[in-house]
């Protein structure tokens, strides 16, 4: 019944990242055994993480690798003489969770937040140990999108306390996942040991798991959960190659763009929109090495298949590949695609892009200017 952020939600998270969130004070919420749940609290609103590096999309687009969502876990058997009251508890919960999440799509994440302290609350009060895990990954997951890193640290750690005490292993995907979005927290806060350390704990459990797990039959283990671990693979990936491009390693992080590519086009094929903002990234990293031909190959390529497939990023893709071309100084080209790019982030209303775009035209008119 409950399960942790699925592919559905993801998407909606991604339409909302990078918004400003309205900020309140968190309230105490009942704990286990009458006592006091950890407390919730909500730092002074910022901006949510962007991405890290110019010409790259938010940092949350790694969200897009959500793995399809597991099949619901099936109704417990209720018995004895609090069966009934129990069920009560954990429909009220339910439809609570729902309405948290549509407060999420529709971008009221202080509503959404209210909701989810209620459900945190009740599902103590009933002692329903998975609506409480999934209840505090919905409140991080929040907490994430809103920028407010410190409280999103403390309640993904709050999640992963609770899967691990109730005999998960730490090479299981949601705890990977978790340990990813602390790394990515790390990095936004500069916290360069734990951000490494994470990030490579991530991958290479993966890595070792996806190769104990290669000869399994599928009765054992199926193709989907074969391709849910790869996926992930690939979200690790692509996080630490934004944290190297930003740390100014853009060989490192082409290699790590390079893999993750590889896996989105053999799982989710090359149109997929995932795999489009993979190869539009793998440019900006060849860009950075100063191998702009390379880059441009790439961006161009990017660009073509967003262009076919309808994009919702197509204009963020369309800036890329102008950047790519202004550093090759290819000018004439490099302002008929900003002139493209801002078109369509105005059309989008997209204020942030429309900013940077029509900024980089300012640059890009410096640059070509003829020297007198």
């Amino acid at each position: 019944m409950y399960r942790l952020l699925g592919a559905g939600l993801a998407l909606g998270l991604l339409r909302v990242a990078g918004r400003r969130g309205r900020s309140r004070s968190a309230r105490l919420l009942p704990g286990p055994a009458g006592g006091r749940a950890p407390a919730a609290v909500v730092p002074p609103c910022r901006e949510a993480p962007r991405g890290l590096g110019p010409g790259l999309l938010p940092l949350l687009a790694a969200l897009a690798w959500s793995s399809r969502p597991a099949p619901a876990e099936q109704e417990r058997e209720r018995q004895g003489a609090g069966g009934a009251a129990a069920g009560d508890a954990e429909a009220e919960i339910i439809q609570l969770l729902k309405r948290a999440k549509l407060c999420i799509m529709k971008d009221e994440p202080a509503e959404a937040e209210l909701i989810l302290h209620d459900a945190l609350r009740l599902a103590y009060k009933s002692d329903n140990k998975k609506a409480i895990t999934y209840t505090y990954d919905l409140m991080a997951n929040l907490a994430f999108i809103r920028g407010q890193l410190e409280n999103a640290e403390k309640l993904f750690k709050a999640t992963m306390s609770h899967l691990l005490g109730g005999g998960m292993q730490q090479e299981d995907n949601a705890i990977i996942e978790i340990s990813l979005k602390l790394a990515t927290i790390y990095a936004a806060q500069n916290r360069q040991e734990l951000a490494l350390a994470g990030y490579e704990f991530c991958i290479s459990t993966l890595e070792e798991k996806i190769e104990r797990e290669k000869e399994l039959s599928e009765d054992t283990l199926s193709v989907e959960e074969k391709a849910n671990t790869h996926l992930l693979l690939g979200m690790c990936l692509d996080s630490y190659a934004r944290y190297l491009l930003f740390s100014k390693q853009p060989s490192q992080a082409q290699r790590m763009y390079e893999k993750a590519l590889q896996i989105s086009e053999e799982i989710l094929g090359e149109r997929h929109p995932q795999t489009i903002v993979l190869l539009s990234d793998l440019a900006t990293s060849l860009d950075a090495q100063g191998r702009s031909d390379e880059a441009c190959v790439h961006a161009q390529r990017a660009s073509d298949l967003a262009r076919q497939g309808e994009h919702p990023e197509l204009h963020v893709l369309l800036r890329n590949l102008a950047a790519v071309l202004m550093h090759g100084e290819r000018y004439a080209q490099a302002e008929e695609v900003y002139r493209e790019a801002l078109k369509r982030a105005k059309l989008k209303r997209d204020e942030v892009s429309v900013q940077h775009i029509r900024e980089e035209l300012a640059e890009l008119s410096r640059k070509s200017r003829p020297v007198s």
